[in-house]
Order: C-alpha cells, then structure tokens, then sequence
C-alpha cells in the first residue's frame, strides 16, 4: 500500500514525500482510513511504529476542508514534552505545503513565546497537560472549537498520575468531538479511560501488546555485582564497534549524572537526560545525541518514549527498570522501523527478580553473557556472583566484526549466550 491511496490532500502528501516515508506502517495503514471517515480510534502499537504520523495525517487532511476559528480545532495530550514537541514537529514538516498553524504548549520553557503563538492563532496544539491548563485557567486558549482530540500515549500518561488533569481538560472541551486514543500498551486502567472517552471505538492492535517488542532486537543479560557495573559497561562499549551509538538507562536521576561523569572521565563523548534537566539542556542533549556529537546519552525512563532518534545501535539498561513494560519502552529505542539493534542489561544480584519479571511478560528467558576474559569481583554485600555454570559464554563480543579497541573506534557488538 502508498499513501497515495488513503486520498490524502496533494499538499500533505508533497510533505510525506519530502520527509522520505515510502508506505505506511501498520498501525499507519489501519489507523488513516478510520480517522479520516470521523471515527473514534483507540490504537495500540509499540513503539517506533510510526502512531504520530498515523494521526497527524489525518487530521491535517480532514482540517483542511474546514474554516479557521478562534481556538485551536485539533489537541494533542502528551505526557512529556518530548512527545508533545514530536507531535508539533510531524505537523510542522508534514503540514509545510499546507495553510495550517500548530504549536507545541509544555512547561520548562517561558511563557511569552507561547502566548504569542496562541494570540497569532492556531489550528493544532500539542501540549503536556500541566502547561496546558496554565494558559486554559488564564483564558488564553480556548478549548471549545477542538474538533479532535488526541490522548498520545496513554499508558504513560496514567503512569504519570496525569489522570486528574485530563479529566480537567476533558471538561473544556466540546461534548462532540472525535477522539483518539494511542498507546504502546492497554493495560486495564487504560482501556477504562479510552472507553470513557471514544464512542464505538475502532479498536486497533499491532502486534502482541503489553508483550511486543521489535523482531530485530537482540537481547543479552550480563550478571555483575554492582560495584563493576561501570567497569563492565566500558568493558561492552570498547567491543561494541564503529559508529556504535549506545542509550544507557539509570533508574534515577542522580545516578544518570555520576554515570555520565564517569564516562567522560573515561574519554565517552557523553550527554545526560533527565526531568530535573532544564527543557533547553533537554533539546541541546537530545540533539547532540542524534547528529552524532555524543556517542552516549545517558537517560532516566523519560527517555523511553517520544524520541525519534535513528541509527541508535544499542540500548543498555545499567539498572533494570522496576516496572517490567519499561524495559519493553526503553529497548524499543533500538531496531526501530524494522532495523536491528542490542538490548544490553546488566543484572545485579538484587535485581534478578526484576529480570524474571521482564522474562514472564516477554514469555521467553533473556540469554544471561559472561566474557571469558573479564575479572568478576566478590561483592562485599552479596558476596560472589560470578556467573553460574549454565552462565556459558557462546562467543567473545566482537567477534562478528573486524579491528577492537574503542567505543566508537572498532570492534563489533556483542554476542549472546545459551542455557545448558
């Protein structure tokens, strides 16, 4: 299938073409016709399967054949900015041969340019919910011409205890509408939010659900007391190969920033992440990241979602998440749009119940790794965890590759292993 055939304004489809998106992806393919024909859609597809587009096409199009009001006709909920600016970039390239305004509405960032954009007028908003009911209580956006609304990512927005400002924002907005609701998973609080919100909801799922994860990743699992965690994750960067970029996750924020410190220490092109970052130290982190400046970006779970990042090779848990779906998020920042990728994780002994957990919803156990050549320590709170006898290792990392020596400089990625 082309986009060509959902019959899609010629001015949007110059912007598709421009962005480079050959045919849609399949919650794209499922997802555009409905919309288009008004109906409400409760989508869920795991991540880096293309849901903004699948609803920013839309709407561009069926905005098109309508009158500009006062207020924006289209809103976008996110529940970072990250997401919210992903959303406000999509409409910005793919709406470039189109007569229609859209601005990105979140916090960490002044006011005064916002409230120029909302006094210029716009036809979309995207918006994280706390900024947006700043400007709705200051009466500077008016919500009562919203013709579409779009919850983005759902489960992360009920994660986040966003629940109480989405009703709030649901209550500015007119009773007839059409609704959108998408998600990388539907767990139970989910699905009773977008049943309250859609009305005969076309429902769409693209893969597995809760448990689906990019065929083209590979994962590995690398026992290691704590106290060599930073040792082993060098040790894995040094094998990984030319042109290996790495997203690295740290259960707090704290940690993020010793971690990133010590690999600069190391001589890692490396930047950090994290909620406590100011939003233009988020963007300079982010961008830095994508156009290679930084081989590393060090990040909490805010990472895990709304980054459209290419090429990202590898994704390393150095704490495994507590909640089992986020490593399903996290490693979805690699082997996206049906490319390959590493899912690294180093498991300290306190943490191989969070492992079981992951294993449990994956429905299928993680390949535990041990290098044949790295000294693995007696910790002086756990004791011995060098790996176990059905810890076996298969093959040295970076045996697959030519050359060694050097995150970034050499070498190839890391190999896998099997249980006896």
């Amino acid at each position: 299938m082309t986009f060509d055939e959902f019959g899609l304004n010629p001015a949007i489809l110059k912007g598709v073409r421009e962005m480079g998106y050959l045919r849609p992806t399949p919650v794209q393919e499922e997802a555009i016709p409905p919309i288009l024909e008004g109906r409400d859609v409760m989508a869920s597809a795991q991540t880096g399967t293309g849901k903004t587009a699948a609803f920013v096409l839309p709407i561009l199009h069926r905005l098109m054949g309508g009158t500009r009001r006062r207020g924006p006709r289209a809103l976008i909920v996110a529940p970072t900015r990250e997401l919210a600016q992903q959303s406000a970039d999509h409409i910005e390239m793919l709406s470039k041969h189109v007569q229609l305004r859209g601005a990105a509405i979140y916090g960490g960032v002044a006011f005064p340019p916002q409230i120029r954009a909302l006094t210029q007028g716009v036809d979309l908003v995207s918006a994280t919910p706390g900024r947006l009911l700043d400007h709705a209580s200051a009466g500077r956006l008016k919500l009562l011409d919203v013709e579409i609304l779009v919850i983005d990512e759902a489960d992360r927005m009920m994660d986040m205890g966003f629940l109480p400002d989405v009703r709030r924002i649901l209550s500015l907005l007119p009773v007839k509408r059409q609704n959108l609701v998408f998600s990388a998973t539907l767990p139970s609080e989910t699905l009773r939010l977008a049943d309250q919100i859609c009305k005969n909801a076309v429902r769409i799922q693209i893969g597995a659900g809760r448990t689906s994860v990019p065929a083209g990743i590979r994962h590995a699992v690398y026992p290691v007391i704590h106290e060599q965690k930073l040792e082993l994750l060098l040790r894995l960067m040094h094998d990984m190969g030319e042109g290996a970029s790495a997203l690295v996750f740290t259960r707090t924020k704290d940690r993020a920033d010793r971690l990133a410190e010590s690999l600069g220490r190391a001589g890692i092109r490396t930047a950090v992440m994290h909620g406590d970052r100011s939003q233009s130290e988020r963007v300079a982190a982010l961008e830095s990241f994508r156009r290679g400046a930084h081989q590393v970006l060090v990040a909490t779970d805010i990472a895990a979602r709304g980054l459209d990042i290419e090429d990202i090779s590898h994704v390393i848990n150095y704490d495994i998440p507590e909640e089992p779906e986020n490593y399903i998020h996290r490693i979805g920042r690699t082997g996206r749009a049906e490319a390959e990728g590493d899912a690294f994780t180093l498991m300290a002994p306190e943490e191989e119940l969070w492992i079981t957990a992951v294993e449990r919803i994956l429905n299928h156990r993680l390949p535990r790794v041990i290098l044949p050549d790295f000294t693995y320590h007696v910790s002086t709170v756990h004791g011995s965890y060098h790996p176990r006898p059905f810890y076996i290792p298969t093959r040295r990392p970076g045996q697959r590759g030519r050359g060694g020596g050097g995150f970034g400089r050499g070498g190839s990625r890391g190999g896998g292993s099997r249980r006896r």
